[in-house]
């Protein structure tokens, strides 16, 4: 239906009937239908105008005083040329042709036309009043000279189809264009709901890699700022002659950390970004003159843009021990204990396994920023027992202060929302002077 109504707006406007809802759809402006058809019943009137003029059908009957076949054609013409504002003026002209065809016979064929009009423009009621108000001079006079070899009955018979066959005419144009003007606002609202749902998809979407770059970043940030951190304070306590200086070996190995968690760092970011930017660019289409060099047009999917960097292996399961060893040598103390069932991490699917990757992320950023360097215990447990359990605690300094490293707070806003969309749980406090993060995920049917 949607396919068969986006039809050219310039051949829809040319060619398609004015729909009779909305304000006043008779003081738009015609079409080029409109002009042919507006043509084809003013042809109609003209020749039963013209018929009726020169077979003088009204000659056999006694009492029509002379005036009146003096002015019949003259005011028969006058009702036909009226057919040019019938769109504009139909009730009115529907109204005045009640008193054409009490005067002049040659103006039926315009009464009919206006009878059709005003079933096409105004609603049933209306019309059915016009209609009656132009059929009772119509039967007044069939019924009392009823043409010579024709029954009276069988003349009015043939008088009320006439009217009744453009009344019922009319009222079934203005339903088929009701139903079609109500059809393309549905395809119309249906399009833009739609859109609406591809733009909440897009948003949702973009949320989501909005928490990635926050965890992401958050844990590689953290590493570099510990790292310039420790340096800023032992070369104070050097220069103050409170500790030893650093020697190469210690600069060079700091140094090389925060090298390569900022590198790290940039690479994951490169690779978001190019999602986003690609998302932004979906609808970019190539230009109707670029060819290739062989001649081919390119296709829509060629002319949109594509990532800048490579798109960044997902985290799973089997990188937790990469993550906890990187924590340890950015001086971070770790102690990591894994329980799963054999097979179980490779069953898992790859949405639940970056769960479970950014939960322990955020443990170790939250402990580099509030528990110094207090001790963080991580435990995960895979099994179709208990499912898939993640804890992260350490024990907070005994003076609470706030955390060196700024953050947005929003890591475990995060994570709580991560946790819903795949049916888990967050759980996080303080109990007994210990910081506790566990997250819980059922295991998949």
């Amino acid at each position: 239906m949607d396919r068969a109504l986006r039809i050219d707006p310039a051949g829809r406007r040319l060619w398609s009937p004015r729909t009779p809802t909305g304000p006043r759809p008779e003081l738009r402006r015609r079409t080029a239908r409109d002009w042919f058809v507006d043509a084809v019943l003013f042809g109609i009137a003209v020749a039963h105008w013209a018929w009726t003029w020169h077979t003088t059908p009204l000659h056999h009957v006694d009492g029509i005083p002379g005036w009146m076949h003096t002015i019949d054609p003259w005011v028969g013409a006058v009702a036909c040329l009226s057919l040019w504002w019938r769109r504009r003026y139909p009730v009115a002209l529907g109204i005045a042709m009640f008193v054409v065809l009490m005067l002049a016979a040659t103006g039926l064929g315009a009464a009919l036309v206006v009878v059709l009009t005003v079933a096409v423009y105004r609603n049933w009621l209306p019309a059915t009043l016009i209609t009656g108000i132009q059929l009772l001079p119509s039967l007044a006079f069939g019924y009392e000279n009823p043409p010579p070899g024709v029954t009276r009955w069988a003349y009015v018979t043939l008088i009320c189809l006439m009217y009744l066959v453009p009344l019922g005419w009319g009222i079934a144009v203005r339903a088929r264009r009701q139903l079609i003007a109500n059809l393309r606002r549905e395809v119309d609202r249906e399009r833009r709901d739609q859109q609406q749902r591809l733009d909440g998809a897009r948003r949702a979407e973009r949320e989501r890699i909005a928490r990635e770059m926050h965890d992401v970043l958050a844990h590689r940030i953290s590493l570099i700022s510990v790292h310039a951190g420790a340096l800023a304070y032992r070369t104070a306590q050097a220069d103050a002659g409170a500790g030893a200086a650093l020697n190469a070996a210690e600069v060079g190995g700091a140094i090389e950390v925060i090298r390569d968690n900022a590198r790290q760092a940039l690479t994951e970011l490169g690779d978001v970004l190019a999602v986003l930017r690609t998302g932004a660019e979906d609808d970019t289409e190539p230009e109707s003159g670029d060819l290739h060099q062989d001649g081919r047009r390119p296709s829509p999917d060629e002319g949109r843009a594509q990532p800048t960097g490579r798109n960044a292996p997902q985290p799973r399961l089997a990188d937790l021990g990469r993550l906890v060893s990187e924590a340890q040598a950015a001086g971070q103390r770790v102690r990591f204990e894994f329980v799963c069932a054999p097979g179980a991490a490779e069953s898992l699917q790859p949405a639940l396994q970056r769960t479970v990757y950014r939960t322990v992320q955020e443990g170790l950023t939250n402990a580099r920023k509030h528990a110094g360097q207090a001790e963080v215990a991580v435990r995960v447990e895979v099994t179709p027992a208990t499912g898939i359990v993640a804890t992260v605690s350490n024990p907070l300094p005994p003076e609470s202060t706030a955390a060196t490293i700024p953050g947005a707070g929003a890591g475990l806003t995060g994570l709580a929302e991560r946790l819903a969309i795949d049916g888990g749980v967050i759980e996080h406090g303080v109990t007994d002077g210990t910081f506790r993060l566990t997250t819980r995920l059922p295991w998949p049917l």
